[in-house]
């Protein structure tokens, strides 16, 4: 008994030593292979190629440019099946001239192109900026209308629309220097510098098709998709610094100047002829605030003036009313800036003049002409002696009469419709030099009883 006791006793411990000696076994196992490094494909790596790259046809775009971030590997796998043939087919949507022009950038594939443009940000992030470009340009080669002049009809056409928004997702966060390259690598491959050339050295409107080409491009490729306006400052100063500054008037003007609404193509007699709306100078405006209003480096304060000053005779000299009219809406600074310059270049008889036309558009837009007044008394501050402050107050006072004499001289000459908007201009220019010294009587007196 003694002795199979102990047969037992001695043989129960032996099986679990045995028992616990395999189980430590497989954990050691076990563990050592946790202990390496996992494959940066995870479940994927029992995959084949090609089954990873049929899961990708059921991934939304902006899961697919998710799943890029998980590992360099995937990444790869990712960029792999985009420059296949049934992924760029998926991927680069073609169907720009199937809907009508937007107003807003939310259609389906203008969001489709900026999630594309994520797709491509987050794939493409561990290669340098060069490369990154080279790459996205080989993929989107094929796409004709994201081409300078690839569409032929690309006033019916959102290609040049979902490219920039793509262009704008990719590049967003990215430094100067690194925007610098990509805007030189787009002049290099669409030969932009040249074709600008041969519009501000060509007589205005001799090369209609290719400025309406370098307006479309600059606008929907690199302006207009920013939502801070430093963005849109850069990529116009980009645009409009490497040239002197006759030829960035120009180029101004052809980018945002009035267009025919038949055409689509840029309007040169548009200020020369007579009196033009808001809704042709809205976009000039706009533009030298964003170079005025930014505080870039590139552009001091006389830098804006001396291009607004250039852009009022692009082609020729305009009219003073259309030249009122732009500083109006370019704001209080740049209109008082620009008066100021004239003031203290001795150019008083052309700011009198200036003056009249400013307190005409008042009168027209049903403007404050309080604001008039305000903008001379402030100009006359400028004036150094009370002489020339004298004589610049004379001179306005000779401008309205000038003025008024020359559209009579126009009423009593004319004929038909011509004769109708001569009477009007007439009648408001009446009505304008009227509230204008009622302006004048006020502050005079308020002043006075103060």
């Amino acid at each position: 008994m003694a002795s199979r006791v102990n047969t037992s006793f001695t043989l129960i411990p032996n099986q679990k030593y045995r028992r616990s000696n395999r189980r430590s076994s497989y954990f050691s196992n076990t563990f050592d292979s946790d202990s390496q490094p996992l494959s940066t494909l995870g479940n994927f790596k029992a995959l084949p190629v090609e089954i990873f790259q049929i899961i990708l046809k059921y991934l939304s775009v902006k899961d697919i440019s998710m799943l890029s971030m998980v590992s360099k590997t995937v990444s790869q796998h990712v960029i792999n099946y985009i420059s296949t043939s049934s992924g760029s087919k998926r991927l680069l949507l073609q169907d720009f001239h199937d809907l009508e022009l937007p107003d807003r950038e939310d259609t389906t594939i203008m969001e489709h192109y900026r999630s594309l443009g994520l797709l491509f940000k987050r794939c493409t992030l561990l290669l340098p900026t060069k490369e990154r470009l080279k790459y996205i340009h080989k993929i989107l080669a094929d796409v004709s209308c994201f081409k300078f002049s690839g569409c032929a009809a690309p006033l019916q056409c959102v290609g040049l629309l979902c490219y920039g928004i793509f262009l704008q997702t990719l590049t967003a966060g990215w430094d100067e220097l690194e925007c610098h390259r990509v805007y030189n690598f787009l002049c290099e491959l669409t030969n932009l510098s040249r074709k600008m050339q041969t519009v501000v050295c060509s007589k205005p409107g001799s090369a209609r098709k290719l400025e309406l080409r370098i307006r479309l491009f600059c606008r929907n490729v690199l302006l207009d998709h920013w939502t801070h306006r430093s963005d849109s400052a850069f990529w116009l100063t980009c645009i409009l610094k490497p040239w002197p500054m006759v030829n960035q008037a120009r180029l101004l003007y052809i980018i945002f100047g009035p267009i025919s609404p038949q055409d689509g193509q840029v309007v040169w007699q548009k200020m020369i002829e007579g009196p033009t709306d808001e809704s042709c100078l809205k976009g000039l405006a706009d533009a030298i605030k964003l170079l005025y209003d930014t505080g870039t480096k590139e552009w001091t304060a006389d830098d804006v003036i001396s291009l607004v000053d250039e852009l009022s005779v692009v082609p020729r000299e305009w009219l003073l009313e259309n030249n009122a009219r732009l500083l109006i809406l370019s704001g209080n600074n740049i209109c008082f800036t620009f008066m100021a310059s004239k003031a203290v270049n001795g150019r008083t008889i052309e700011l009198a003049r200036l003056m009249v036309f400013l307190a005409l558009v008042c009168e027209k837009e049903l403007y404050c002409m309080d604001w008039a007044v305000k903008m001379m008394q402030k100009v006359c501050k400028v004036f150094s002696t009370p002489v020339e402050r004298n004589n610049f107050l004379q001179s306005v006072a000779n401008a309205f009469a000038c003025a008024i004499m020359e559209m009579l001289q126009s009423v009593m000459s004319g004929d038909g419709d011509d004769d109708d908007r001569s009477f009007m201009n007439l009648f408001h220019l009446v009505q304008a030099q009227a509230s204008f010294h009622k302006e004048v009587l006020y502050l005079t007196m308020n002043v006075l009883s103060s």
